[in-house]
């Protein structure tokens, strides 16, 4: 039911900036909430940053200060733009919807492919 597509990955150098995109047609629609994660080789995905339908924000301690998240209704489409980035960073980025009730149309679905961050020199 969510086809999501993530895309704008690529290497960068410590210290600089990259801006990925999540596509999730309906997730306006649908009211959905966006989730940022990454999970880096070897290690459990983590959560690190979500979207509310009203532009609302959080963010883990990990990324905060240096990501940022927003979106565009109209094209079902949202940004994160990574600044400051880290080698620790390093990770394949994914997006998901997320519905408060378990029967949410934004909780079904998979995964997309996700787009791979390298920060290296």
């Amino acid at each position: 039911e969510v086809q999501l597509v993530e895309s704008g990955g690529g290497l960068v150098q410590p210290g600089g900036s990259l801006r990925l995109t999540c596509t999730a047609p309906g997730f306006t629609t649908h009211k959905c909430v966006i989730n940022w994660y990454r999970q880096a080789a070897g290690k459990q995905r983590e959560w690190f940053a979500r979207i509310y339908l009203d532009g609302n924000t959080h963010y883990a301690d990990s990324v905060r200060g240096r990501f940022t998240v927003s979106k565009d209704n109209a094209e079902d489409t949202v940004f994160l733009q990574m600044n400051s980035l880290k080698p620790e960073d390093t990770a394949m980025y994914s997006c998901k919807t997320f519905g408060f009730s378990p029967s949410d149309w934004c909780n079904t679905g998979s995964w997309g492919q996700g787009t791979q961050v390298t920060v290296s020199s």
